[in-house]
């Protein structure tokens, strides 16, 4: 079992950046496939990233790719989400999960969820 805490949200202007970390313990990040999604008010929850356990594979949202990115330090057994060029559009409530599948996209391969931090940006 993993218990997953998230940190690094906050209030930006639209051009800024924000580093999301998700702390495990319990478990090594590496063990699992970490997964970032968010959700925003009166929407589903959606997939933002993922990272693979085996290989470290990257995946990405179509409305995220070539802005963010999903990397893991094992010895810090933390996973971090790189936001650069933030816009309104990308205002919800980040969480990070945890799971033993190879699929990474649907919510319901994950095992384990944070918690979720507050991502806002002002236009």
């Amino acid at each position: 079992q993993v218990q997953l805490v998230e940190s690094g949200g906050g209030l930006v202007q639209a051009g800024a950046s924000l580093r999301l970390s998700c702390v495990a313990s319990g478990r090594t990040v590496g063990s699992y496939t970490m997964g970032w999604f968010r959700q925003a008010p009166g929407k589903e929850r959606e997939f933002v990233a993922a990272i693979r356990r085996s290989g470290g594979s990257t995946y990405y949202a179509s409305s995220v790719k070539g802005r963010f990115t999903i990397f893991r330090d094992n010895a810090k057994n933390t996973v971090y989400l790189q936001m650069n060029s933030l816009n309104p559009e990308d205002t919800a409530v980040y969480y990070c999960a945890a799971g033993g599948s190879s699929a990474v996209v649907a919510p319901s391969v994950y095992d384990y969820w944070g918690q979720g931090t507050q991502v806002t940006v002002s236009s």
